[in-house]
């Protein structure tokens, strides 16, 4: 059976053809119209059965069967029944490689900042209300107020109070003034921003100061507005209310001998997320002191920012042996990331390795190659000169006359390399 008949059994479209990858701020709905439902469970697997726990980190009726075209409790069984969700386990009946792409999702008790957006610098949080990092990071972790509506009073819009100073502030203009904590408060800020006109605004304020540390601060707010405004994105996305749990195949869970289980440090940064977010959820219900609900609402907030970033605020979280457990920052950045070590890292044709010498004779744009190298690293274009001027008919043939090496390879050689650039690389390559 060929590739497109099988495509057309199993009902799985071609993949489409694209030629760039942008990335960009999503909102809430978008993220949960990428989900296939809802992880309230922090369990992964049942450790009697082997089964993923229902509503789990690794649940068949969110992310799929765990077995080709078979449901969970086995009542439907082969490609017959393709598509159909069973009634008994809510498990549809299709690919188990669907677990590769199938997305679920959190509902968060309270909005959570991205780390990303207020801690990587330069804060674009900041930059978009005009604070500094550290005033973000106390509101944040819920250390001090920050005013959102002031009012009639004398208080200022972003300004920052500490719990004495609310207080005070309470007393005197009782409720004529509005200020908060939390990722909740910076999102009330957010959404209340016209990007329109804050661009007029700051693009004024552009052509009134000659100051050039003002027109370089108001340079980057203004790359980042119109950043947003290009995207059509909305600044309040940067505050997150759902939290995307990515396929269970990226994350996986792999049985050792013994009746042990290696996992992804992924799932137990979910797991925590998720422990802290049901806890939290139970708190409000039971209307908890607003003492223990800010904690809750802080350690809900540090649990995503570990899952995002481990390390970059506070203590990094820890698995065995004391080994900071690797984030999903972790798993894209650096040399042993996914961009550099799996895309790019490939092995690739045309390659060879050697010993650098220095060439005085060679000018700056040149570099000298062993001419044994160089027949091997352009073999194929050799053989297709070779074809082309009639010295051979097969590549067999080509081949053979490239290991004897006579005077029309090497002429050859010469024509070859002069269309084809050489890129040098010296290690260490960090």
């Amino acid at each position: 059976m060929n590739e497109h008949s099988w495509r057309e059994l199993v009902g799985e479209e071609r993949p489409v053809g694209f030629d760039q990858v942008a990335i960009g701020v999503a909102s809430s709905d978008t993220m949960r119209s990428w989900s296939k439902g809802e992880v309230k469970n922090p369990e992964t697997i049942n450790y009697r059965t082997f089964k993923p726990e229902k509503g789990g980190l690794f649940c068949e009726r969110i992310f799929g069967p765990t077995r080709d075209w078979e449901c969970s409790c086995g009542k439907y069984k082969r490609i017959k029944h393709k598509g159909v969700i069973c009634d008994r386990c809510g498990v549809e009946v299709t690919l188990a490689r669907v677990r590769r792409d199938r997305m679920g999702h959190i509902e968060l008790a309270v909005p959570v900042s991205h780390i990303w957006f207020y801690k990587c610098m330069p804060s674009r949080l900041g930059l978009m209300l005009d604070m500094s990092a550290r005033q973000l990071e106390r509101v944040i972790y819920y250390e001090d107020y920050i005013v959102i509506d002031p009012g009639k009073t004398p208080l200022q819009k972003t300004q920052l109070l500490n719990e004495v100073e609310y207080r005070e502030a309470q007393e005197q203009y009782g409720e004529g003034f509005v200020a908060g904590m939390g990722a909740e408060a910076v999102k009330k800020l957010l959404a209340e921003i016209d990007l329109n006109k804050l661009n007029k605004e700051l693009e004024q304020a552009m052509g009134a100061t000659k100051s050039k540390q003002i027109r370089k601060k108001l340079a980057k707010r203004l790359k980042l507005i119109q950043g947003f405004q290009n995207s059509h994105a909305r600044p309040d996305w940067m505050v997150l209310d759902v939290l995307p749990v990515i396929p269970p195949d990226l994350r996986p869970l792999v049985p050792l001998e013994g009746g042990r289980f290696a996992t992804s440090d992924l799932n137990d940064l979910y797991r925590r997320v998720i422990n802290r977010n049901n806890r939290l959820k139970n708190l409000l219900q039971l209307k908890t002191p607003d003492v223990i609900i800010r904690n809750e609402k802080r350690m809900l907030q540090e649990a995503v920012d570990a899952l995002f970033d481990n390390g970059r605020h506070g203590r990094a979280v820890t698995g065995a042996g004391n080994r900071p457990l690797k984030s999903l920052s972790d798993m894209l950045k650096g040399k042993g990331g996914r961009f550099r070590q799996n895309l790019l890292g490939k092995r690739v044709d045309y390659s060879g390795r050697s010993v650098i010498v220095i060439g005085p004779e060679l000018k700056l744009h040149q570099c000298g190659l062993p001419k044994k190298m160089a027949l091997v690293l352009f073999e194929p274009f050799i053989i297709r000169r070779l074809k082309d001027l009639g010295y051979v008919h097969t590549v067999r043939s080509a081949k053979k006359m490239i290991e004897r090496q006579t005077p029309e390879v090497w002429d050859i050689l010469d024509e070859v390399t002069k269309g084809h650039p050489v890129l040098l690389n010296r290690a260490p390559t960090l």
